[in-house]
């Protein structure tokens, strides 16, 4: 049979009773062979468990040491820190969506209470909840753990940019702003600004409608509207309507008074609360002026500013009162202006005596 010594070396052990074949007559044999590497994996086997660590072998049997392992802790550990965040950033986003609804929903009521023009409802509704909006997702970002310093610096960058490439726009944008918020006129007041007279016919963003009495149309910008001095002529209900009347010099002033008293008082649209005011305002050359100022409604203005001339003609010329027109007394003192007589005008004298001369010598 076989045996192996302390050393681990094959060795031959005679069986003289079975007549077996030592290892000299083994030889190469395939028994040899086998044994051979049997004792070669004892001896590994051997090796590895006398100088064998006990916690590796515990990872080995646990398999902690293994990247599949690794990659479950770490994919635990980007879970534990990452899903409240997640959590919590859908939390903030739908709360934010419905107080942004809120916003717009109470922005609109306070605008519709103000009665602010419906551009203006519109525009500032929008913005507000464009701006609301993109502050909701960078707050949410932050949450999330991406930094949206760098997205927001370079947003700053973008909006310096085009701000200083469309300085003007912007300017009349702020104008309609101003213009639509503060409401120094609306649609429908007759305003003047400048060389600019008109009723407004809308306000935008960017620019004014104003139409004229021709029925043309001007565009006026808004910063110009929102930054210079204008007259809104309709923007109370009653307004006063300035009316001159002259009358001749000569003319009985007292019963000039009576007679454009009673133009006025004829007239129903004319307001008797303010009182109409009427007095000598200027002595002219040809002419004593009368100012004559009454109160109407925005609404008749017009129709009174173009009959009440019309009616005081006529009643002028009903009472015999007499209109002037431009004219000039002009005196002439006879011995001022009588020529004296001239000498009479020798030949030599003439200068056109040698041109006839001339020609009656070609003839």
């Amino acid at each position: 049979m076989l045996l192996l010594d302390e050393t681990g070396n094959l060795v031959a052990a005679a069986a003289a009773a079975t007549n077996a074949p030592t290892v000299d007559s083994l030889g190469n044999s395939e028994l040899v062979q086998t044994a051979i590497e049997a004792d070669s994996i004892k001896k590994t086997l051997v090796d590895s468990l006398t100088h064998m660590n006990v916690d590796d072998f515990k990872a080995v049997v646990t398999g902690e040491n293994t990247l599949i392992k690794d990659a479950l802790s770490s994919l635990l550990d980007i879970s534990v820190a990452f899903v409240p965040k997640m959590i919590g950033a859908i939390a903030v986003l739908w709360i934010g969506w419905k107080l942004i609804k809120l916003l717009k929903k109470t922005l609109t009521k306070l605008l519709e209470k103000r009665g602010a023009e419906p551009t203006l409802k519109g525009f500032l509704t929008s913005l507000v909840d464009v701006l609301m909006k993109v502050m909701l997702v960078i707050m949410v970002m932050d949450i999330i753990g991406i930094k949206a310093t760098s997205f927001i610096a370079i947003l700053g960058a973008a909006g310096l940019a085009i701000g200083m490439a469309l300085q003007g726009t912007l300017q009349n944008f702020a104008g309609g702003v101003i213009l639509l918020l503060m409401r120094p006129f609306k649609a429908g007041d007759y305003i003047e600004c400048g060389n600019y007279k008109g009723y407004v016919k809308e306000i935008r963003i960017f620019h004014t409608l104003i139409r004229p009495f021709n029925g043309r149309i001007i565009i006026v910008p808004n910063s110009e509207l929102a930054t210079k001095s204008l007259i809104n002529h309709t923007k109370e209900p009653v307004i006063r309507l300035d009316v001159v009347a002259s009358v001749a010099y000569g003319t009985d002033l007292d019963f000039a008074r009576k007679v454009i008293e009673e133009v006025i008082n004829s007239d129903p649209l004319v307001k008797r609360d303010p009182a109409p005011s009427i007095c000598v305002s200027d002595l002219n050359n040809s002419s004593v002026d009368w100012s004559i100022w009454v109160w109407a409604s925005v609404d008749d203005y017009w129709t009174i500013w173009k009959r009440i001339r019309e009616n005081l003609y006529k009643a002028f010329n009903e009472y015999g009162i007499g209109i002037p027109y431009p004219q000039m007394d002009v005196h002439i003192n006879p011995e001022a202006v009588t020529p004296k007589k001239a000498a009479p005008l020798q030949k030599n004298d003439d200068p056109i005596a040698p041109l006839m001369d001339n020609i009656g010598s070609d003839e």
